[in-house]
């Protein structure tokens, strides 16, 4: 009886995950004859569930639609995707409220050890500012990484990883997803210093480091990530010389996306950055501010570029 039941849970997971299944493909799936396939089909009928034959070459079996579909069956990392998307969007407005009480759902019907773990990815997490840069590709992140760095930040567990080829042991406080990344926010227990990690870097190691227990580190996280990043992680850094107090030029920007510092009553220089030339070149365009480019060269010549091209479109016919 253990061994149907399973076996019928298993086989509804596979019909939720694809829009039709031939019987020989289940079979395959369940190691079991196509007969068994048959049978529990029917078993599944019986229990409810709108189970449908489509006719045709080889048949298929797919979930239909109109009928109370069963209850949502996840793996451990569709577990942390969705538990991943639904903590993001309780950030956005007008979505906020109902992804929380999505949350709240998927919690209930979760078996307790995916609900462990979900919550281990929720607390454990936080987002950034929204980064804008589409031309950017999204790297490739593990979901058993995450869940394995959320569920040490919860238990309060050392981590050791390769981290771009050197090994490192650090205590893990904070998943951040900023610039459509993950990071992660970690103390070095040797050099008692903070550190952000970018989590598509880390290759864990098995066993994981000492058990540790969280110290408070006097600022907050995630905002400690992004100066730091901004500072290490851009592809392009820029340094302005601007025509206008620090004051006026910090009214005018998100302070997570550059530093300012007072030069004189009426100059600043603003130290920012970005993964391309053209993301920054945008950026300072709608500071309105009158500015000189120190550093990169590179950004000068491409304001050049710009400029002529503005140039010209303004005396176009």
């Amino acid at each position: 009886m253990l061994e149907t039941s399973a076996r019928l849970l298993a086989l509804l997971g596979l019909l939720q995950s694809s829009a039709g299944w031939t019987g020989a493909d289940l079979a395959a799936r369940l190691d079991v004859s196509e007969r068994t396939v048959r049978n529990d089909m029917t078993k599944l009928r019986e229990l409810g569930y709108p189970v449908e034959s489509v006719r045709g070459p080889g048949g298929r079996y797919r979930l239909g639609a109109g009928g109370n579909l069963p209850p949502l069956l996840l793996d451990d990392e569709e577990a942390v995707a969705v538990a991943v998307g639904l903590r993001a969007a309780t950030g956005i407005a007008g979505v906020a409220e109902t992804s929380a009480r999505a949350l709240t759902k998927l919690d209930q019907v979760l078996p307790d050890h995916l609900r462990r773990k979900l919550a281990a990815v929720v607390d454990a997490m936080e987002t950034g500012p929204v980064n804008t840069d589409s031309n950017v590709p999204d790297p490739d992140v593990d979901a058993g990484t995450l869940q394995a760095l959320a569920t040490a930040i919860r238990d309060g567990s050392g981590v050791r990883a390769d981290y771009r080829g050197d090994p490192i042991e650090i205590e893990p406080y904070r998943l951040v997803s900023w610039q459509r990344r993950w990071y992660l926010v970690a103390r070095d227990p040797r050099e008692d210093s903070w550190q952000p990690l970018r989590v598509d870097w880390l290759r864990l190691k098995v066993p994981g480091g000492r058990p540790f227990r969280p110290v408070d580190p006097g600022f907050d996280l995630t905002e400690f990530l992004v100066r730091e990043v901004a500072r290490t992680g851009w592809s392009v850094h820029a340094r302005l010389m601007i025509a206008a107090p620090a004051d006026e030029v910090i009214a005018r920007i998100n302070p997570t996306v550059g530093t300012v510092e007072p030069i004189a009553p009426d100059r600043s220089v603003l130290v920012t950055g970005g993964d391309s030339l053209e993301v920054v070149a945008v950026w300072i365009g709608m500071l309105g501010l009158d500015f000189t480019v120190e550093s990169p060269s590179e950004l000068r010549d491409h304001l050049d570029v710009l400029a002529k091209r503005y140039a010209a479109a303004i005396t176009a016919p």
